[in-house]
């Protein structure tokens, strides 16, 4: 039955498990041999907007990320955003997809298919969206997540997971401690409200630079302008892309836990969890802030105000939008 909360499980039977939801195609929970790896609440129904305003672990829409100034012209039409982030748009809007009842179409101990249709001028988007994003777990510890979109009329379009990774299982301690790599060599430096400034710069000699894996807490009040605008890291990296090679490991000292991550994405958001704190989570449990790291794989923000041609950030009729990212969870014996 459509139009009800859903709650599903993925099991691989070696010790990994992924819990999700239809409410904004969440991951509600990521537990490898017992332990808990992503923050979130207790139980479906708590992702509702009205019991909780959240990103945990959403499928974000119709554009992840931040449009400036809520605007963005589409053939010469001017199309007005919700303004939600100061003067800018964030994830869609305060009704982004992350709030949406999604359809669940397909369910199976290793594979979920949910859907959406967004309709035409939905938040203020124009054109009539049709989605969908597939969760399958193997056996070897890989969550993979195929996005899948068409829109009968041109649009802004950029979709990730927000998923908010503590590797360590205990969820009242920060993620200043986990080792961070970044397969980039270049970042997309932003403004005082962190819309892009359009150009990309080196991470080499700054603290951006995470081509060796380094502690996140290494540099994280440092006084460099970029990290006092982002009050901490909250900055999009331009991707190196390696077959079969990840774009991304994180791994935490203190449970041998260690994620791998591969997009075919260009761009990752990384986010620290520079606003989190106080909040009450799963079991009761107050996220501190920096409680958590959130790894978005994306088109880079405000693409479709920018002149990216590796990251345009539209869809237009008659194409489809795929892409896919990997999370594959190990933890050391």
């Amino acid at each position: 039955m459509q139009n009800e909360v859903r709650q599903m499980t993925l099991d691989n039977g070696k010790g990994m498990v992924v819990e999700l939801t239809n409410v904004g195609a969440r991951i509600m929970r990521i537990i490898l041999n017992g332990t808990e790896l992503v923050l979130g609440y207790d139980t479906a129904e708590d992702y509702l907007p009205e019991r909780h305003l959240s990103d945990f672990g959403a499928l974000i829409g119709r554009y992840a990320n931040r449009l400036a100034g809520g605007r963005v012209v589409v053939d010469g039409v001017a199309y007005q955003l919700p303004q939600n982030n100061g003067p800018n748009c964030l994830h869609g809007g305060p009704r982004g997809w992350q709030y949406s009842l999604f359809d669940v179409v397909e369910v199976s101990p290793s594979h979920v298919r949910m859907s959406l249709v967004s309709p035409d001028g939905d938040s203020g988007f124009p054109g009539e969206v049709h989605a969908s994003v597939d969760y399958t777990l193997d056996e070897t510890g890989a969550l993979r997540i195929d996005y899948c979109a068409e829109s009968d009329k041109p649009t802004p379009f950029n979709i990730t997971n927000h998923s908010y990774f503590n590797l360590s299982g205990d969820h009242s301690t920060t993620i200043l401690d986990h080792l961070l790599w970044i397969d980039a060599e270049r970042y997309t430096p932003v403004d005082e409200v962190q819309i892009p400034l359009g150009n990309h710069l080196p991470v080499e000699g700054t603290v951006f630079d995470f081509r060796t894996p380094k502690a996140i807490g290494r540099d994280i009040e440092s006084a460099a302008p970029q990290m006092i605008i982002g009050c901490g890291y909250d900055h999009n990296f331009v991707l190196n892309h390696t077959e079969d090679s990840p774009q991304v490991t994180l791994h935490c000292p203190r449970t041998g836990v260690t994620l791998q991550l591969f997009t075919t994405a260009p761009g990752l958001q990384l986010y620290t969890g520079n606003f989190l704190g106080g909040m009450a989570g799963r079991g009761g449990v107050v996220y501190p802030r920096r409680g958590a790291v959130c790894l978005e794989t994306q088109q880079y923000p405000d693409s479709p105000n920018q002149n990216w041609k590796e990251s345009p950030g539209m869809l237009y009729p008659g194409k489809t939008f795929s892409s896919t990212t990997v999370f594959k969870c190990t933890m050391q014996e």
